[in-house]
């Protein structure tokens, strides 16, 4: 094997472990209400987010708005399972697709006032993404989210405080 050989491989597998990476502060930012302030760094400028049930939103600063939104007026608690990651890179290393299963525990609100508390819900679904290096680091171009379960969960939990 070629230094250059090992090179490539090497950057190769930096590249999967920092879309993984990207994955999991993606998780994370959902956790927290989709935090503009968390989320936004992981968008390209022009990107575009679609989820059925949720819309289609392009442009990070409309993206980052609009999750937030979702974080403060629909799912207003969350814990993200992202599982199996199916991380291919193309030839040139300077992008890549990215795809995962979802799964979530939330509470949903059930209307516009706080009259009702939110419903405990079980969510999942699959991630499909494009991933590019942007400003030096992985962002995603495009996510699509494939619903496939949002089950409400009569009996509701209390998520615990993180303190």
């Amino acid at each position: 094997m070629t230094a250059s050989t090992l090179a490539r491989r090497i950057a190769r597998l930096e590249a999967i472990a920092e879309i993984g990476q990207l994955v999991g502060r993606y998780a994370y930012g959902a956790d927290r209400r989709n935090d503009a302030a968390l989320m936004a760094p992981l968008f390209s400028r022009d990107a575009v987010w679609e989820a059925n049930g949720f819309g289609r939103h392009e442009g990070r600063d409309v993206i980052t708005e609009q999750l937030a939104r979702i974080g403060s007026e629909q799912i207003v608690w969350s814990l993200h399972y992202m599982s199996a990651p199916v991380i291919e890179i193309d030839e040139t290393l300077l992008s890549g697709r990215c795809r995962w299963h979802l799964w979530e525990l939330a509470q949903i609100r059930q209307g516009r006032d706080d009259a009702e508390p939110p419903a405990a819900h079980w969510i999942g679904g699959e991630y499909d993404s494009r991933v590019a290096i942007d400003e030096g680091q992985w962002r995603f171009q495009r996510v699509f989210l494939d619903l496939r379960l949002i089950h409400r969960h009569d009996a509701a939990w209390l998520p615990r405080s993180s303190s």
